[in-house]
């Protein structure tokens, strides 16, 4: 095995297993409700993160774009409109605004 494909397993086996050991054991664990309920918004706060910065920065000249889809987006989240819907009306919404503002 040369020395690539030896670099490619040892960093699979590094991601892996920190991945598997808390997979095998989390159902032994009891957690209070407080912190149950911290470890099920860690998914709403990672994505957040990843959304947000990108939200003023799709169009440098139209920097509100970002904005109003954004806004569009949370505002059918909050009413729980399917994910599916969410991503189809923001499109709509901002596909919308696109054509309407170069005739202002």
């Amino acid at each position: 095995m040369d020395y690539v494909n030896m670099v490619i397993l040892g960093c699979a086996i590094v991601t892996f297993v920190p991945r598997l050991i808390p997979a095998l054991f989390i159902d032994k664990l009891n957690f209070s409700p407080k912190f149950e309920k911290f470890l099920n918004l860690i998914p709403y706060t990672a994505l957040a993160a990843l959304i947000c910065p990108g939200v003023l920065t799709v169009d440098g000249q139209l920097w509100y774009i970002g904005l109003i889809g954004a806004i569009v987006a949370a505002g059918l989240a909050w009413k729980k409109v399917p994910m599916g819907a969410i991503v189809i009306i923001t499109v709509i919404v901002l596909i919308s605004v696109y054509s309407v503002v170069p005739f202002f």
